[in-house]
């Protein structure tokens, strides 16, 4: 195996190691002098292995550990964040694995506590494009939502809208076409069906729907 370039990353103490024309990982520049690493040389098989299975597991599992203690982060959050450090798909692998065996990471509970902080304040619809965008799968947002619902935390988005409409200082009975054009597209932008929206807005007064 012909170390190919040894590339210096933005923190300069990184550098991203091309083994064969082709990225392999990422050492840090101690790590290239005691295994006296140097581009246009071979690496052997004993230290690529040690470098794959001892040295970068254990470092992104401890990658791992020091990102989840600032906040909560999805299982496709964590891989993403790891793969952006340059770590090969095994040690990412690995290194979820570790964590989310110990109760670190859970899609689950992630999704809860997501969705109960904005239960009062996001439609469901926003709820749901906000978690699927960082990779909760509908499966466990469908779960979350109805294991919140079951311990009384229900969504009324009928009176979320009628709410926000108040806050906003919006007046059915004395509204312009363009303030209801205005209103109608500031719900729709925070999630909230077309349907529920005119229900919403109807139930003042009928003929004041968008």
């Amino acid at each position: 195996m012909l170390v190919t370039q040894i590339a210096e990353t933005s923190s300069k103490a990184r550098f991203r190691i091309s083994i064969d024309g082709q990225f392999a990982f990422v050492l840090y520049s101690g790590e290239l002098r005691q295994m006296h690493i140097e581009e246009g040389q071979e690496l052997s098989e004993e230290s690529y292995r040690h470098i794959m299975t001892q040295l970068l597991p254990r470092r992104a599992k401890l990658r791992s550990m020091n990102l989840l203690r600032s906040r909560d982060y999805t299982r496709k959050q964590l891989e993403d964040k790891l793969r952006q450090g340059g770590y090969p798909q095994s040690c990412v692998e690995e290194a979820v694995a570790y964590v989310e065996a110990y109760g670190y990471i859970d899609d689950k509970r992630y999704a809860r506590d997501f969705i109960a902080y904005r239960l009062q304040s996001h439609s469901r619809l926003r709820i749901e494009t906000d978690l699927l965008q960082k990779g909760v799968s509908k499966e466990v947002i469908r779960e979350a939502f109805a294991e919140l619902e079951d311990m009384g935390a229900a969504q009324d988005e009928t009176a979320m809208i009628l709410a926000l409409t108040e806050k906003r200082g919006y007046h059915a009975d004395t509204a312009t076409v363009q303030e209801k054009q205005k209103m109608y597209g500031y719900l729709c932008r925070r999630g909230f069906s077309p349907e529920k929206i005119m229900k919403a807005l109807s139930q003042g007064s009928p003929q004041d729907a968008p």
